[in-house]
C-alpha cells in the first residue's frame, strides 16, 4: 500500500473517531500520530514535530500567563466590570466577538484567543453564565477577524506572496472587504438565533484548565496587579511581534517564566494549569497534516475536485468550489497549511482561464479561514475544547451554520468586488 492511500485511510479513520468520540480525541491524534510512523509514512522527527510546534509552544505558555491571570482572581475582577455593563448573554457574546475580531484584524488570532481566554472565563464565573457558551463564539470571531487585514492570518500573506511574484498585491485591509461582512453577520447570527446551536455545558472545577470554584479573598494585590501588568505586557509584545523582532511563542513563555520567578504562580500550579489534553490534541493532529502534504493526498484531492470541472468551468462555480474545498480542508488541515497547499493550484487554474488571479486567492483564503467545525481546524479551537468541555460534535452544530453564513456571504461579495474578468 503506497503512503498516499495510507494517509487517505488515517484521514478518513481521523474523522470518524472525531464524530464518534468512542475514544477521547487527544488519544485518536496519537494513535494517528504513532500509526503514520509504523507505517512508514513519516520518520518519527516529523511525525512529532508538531509537539515543538510554535503554536504548541505558545499554547503552553499562555495557558500559563492564563492560569495565573486565574489562580489571583484577576479574571474574575475583570469579568465583574464587564458584566456590569452586558447584562445579558447575549449582550456578552456580541461584546466579546467585537473585542476579539477587531484585535485579532492586526494581531494574531491565536494570540488574541490565548490571552483573552482566561478573561472570558473570568466574565462567565462572575455573571453564572456557562463559559461553554462564551469561548466558542470568542474563538469563531477570532478566526473571522483573521481576515480583517494582512496581517491577521498567516495564510493571508501566503496568497499575498505569491501574488507579489506576479507583480500583483492585495490592499492592507482588501481582505476586510469579504472579512468585514462575515464578521458582521457571524456576530448578528450568533446575537439573535445563533445563540441556540451554542452548547450549554456544565464544566466542573476539575473539567477544564482553569477551576472557576476558588475563593480569591487571601491573594495579595500585589500577584493580582503584577499577573495583570504581566500580561498586558505579554499581549504588547505580541502585537508588535514584527518590530520587537521577538515570536509570539517566545513573549508568551517569558511571560510565564516572570509569572514563577515573581511568585505570582508556584511551578506546581503552572503545571497544573496546561491542558495535556489540547497538547496531545493538537501535536498528533499536525502529523496527519504533514502527511497530507508530503505524500501529495493532499495535493490529489484537490486537483480530483479541480480536475472534476472540467477544462473552462465557469467563474462562479470555480469560485464556490475553490471556497468549500478549502473549507473542508482547513478543518482538518491547518489554515496554512491548507491555504499553501491551495494557493499554487488555484493560480495556475486562474493563468489557464486568463482570470484575475486576485479573484481566485481570495476565494482560497477566506475559505481557509472557515475553520469552525472541528476542535482541530485552528489552534483557538483546540485551546479551549478542555475549558469548555467541548466535543467534536459541539463545534459540528455550533459551526456548521457559520460556514454557512461565510459561503453566502462570500459567494454574493467576491464576484462584485473581484471579478474574474475585469
Amino acid at each position: 500500500m503506497n503512503p498516499t492511500t495510507i494517509t487517505l485511510l488515517f484521514l478518513l479513520f481521523a474523522v470518524v473517531m472525531f464524530v464518534f468520540e468512542k475514544i477521547p480525541l487527544g488519544v485518536t491524534s496519537m494513535i494517528v500520530c504513532c500509526g503514520l510512523v509504523v507505517t512508514g509514512v513519516l520518520d518519527v522527527k516529523t511525525a512529532f514535530a508538531g509537539f515543538i510546534d510554535s503554536n504548541v509552544i505558545l499554547f503552553v505558555a499562555m495557558f500559563i500567563v492564563g492560569g495565573a491571570f486565574f489562580e489571583t482572581g484577576m479574571a474574575n475582577k475583570i469579568g465583574g466590570i464587564v458584566t456590569k455593563f452586558a447584562k445579558t448573554e447575549k449582550m456578552l457574546i456580541i461584546a466579546i466577538m467585537v473585542i476579539v475580531g477587531l484585535m485579532s484584524g492586526v494581531l494574531s488570532n491565536t494570540g488574541t484567543a490565548a490571552v483573552l481566554i482566561p478573561v472570558v472565563i473570568g466574565i462567565a464565573a462572575k455573571s453564572g453564565y456557562s463559559r461553554s457558551r462564551l469561548l466558542m463564539p470568542l474563538v469563531f470571531a477570532a478566526a473571522m477577524g483573521g481576515n480583517l487585514s494582512l496581517i491577521g492570518a498567516p495564510g493571508n500573506l501566503i496568497a499575498q506572496s505569491a501574488l507579489e511574484e506576479m507583480n500583483l498585491s492585495f490592499g492592507f485591509f482588501e481582505y476586510a472587504i469579504v472579512g468585514m461582512p462575515i464578521l458582521i453577520c457571524g456576530i448578528l447570527f450568533y446575537a439573535t438565533v445563533g445563540y441556540r446551536f451554542l452548547p450549554n455545558k456544565k464544566v466542573s472545577g476539575d473539567g477544564g484548565t482553569f477551576d472557576d470554584t476558588k475563593n480569591f479573598d487571601d491573594v495579595p494585590k500585589w500577584k493580582q496587579t503584577l499577573s495583570l501588568v504581566i500580561l498586558v505586557l505579554t499581549l504588547l509584545a505580541m502585537i508588535f511581534e514584527k518590530k520587537i523582532g521577538i515570536k509570539l511563542c517566545i513573549s508568551g513563555c517569558v511571560g510565564a517564566l516572570a509569572l514563577i520567578l515573581t511568585g505570582v504562580i508556584s511551578e506546581k500550579d503552572a503545571l497544573k494549569s496546561i491542558d495535556l489534553k489540547t497538547i496531545f490534541l493538537f501535536g498528533g493532529t499536525l502529523s496527519l497534516a504533514s502527511a497530507l502534504c508530503q505524500t501529495g493526498a493532499g495535493a490529489m484531492i484537490a486537483e480530483t475536485v479541480m480536475g472534476a470541472l472540467g477544462e473552462s468551468p465557469s467563474p462562479y462555480v470555480l469560485t464556490f468550489v475553490v471556497f468549500i474545498l478549502c473549507c473542508i480542508m482547513t478543518n482538518f488541515m491547518s489554515n496554512t497549511a491548507t491555504t499553501a497547499l491551495m494557493v499554487p493550484i488555484c493560480l495556475s487554474i486562474a493563468q489557464g482561464m486568463g482570470a484575475d488571479p486576485r479573484a481566485v486567492l481570495m476565494a482560497c483564503v477566506i475559505g481557509g479561514s472557515c475553520a469552525y467545525a472541528t476542535p482541530t481546524g485552528m489552534p483557538a479551537n483546540t485551546m479551549v475544547v478542555g475549558a469548555g468541555g467541548y466535543t467534536f460534535m459541539d463545534y459540528v452544530k455550533s459551526g456548521l451554520p457559520l460556514i454557512v453564513i461565510a459561503t453566502i456571504v462570500s459567494m454574493v461579495i467576491l464576484p462584485i468586488a473581484f471579478p474574474f474578468f475585469p
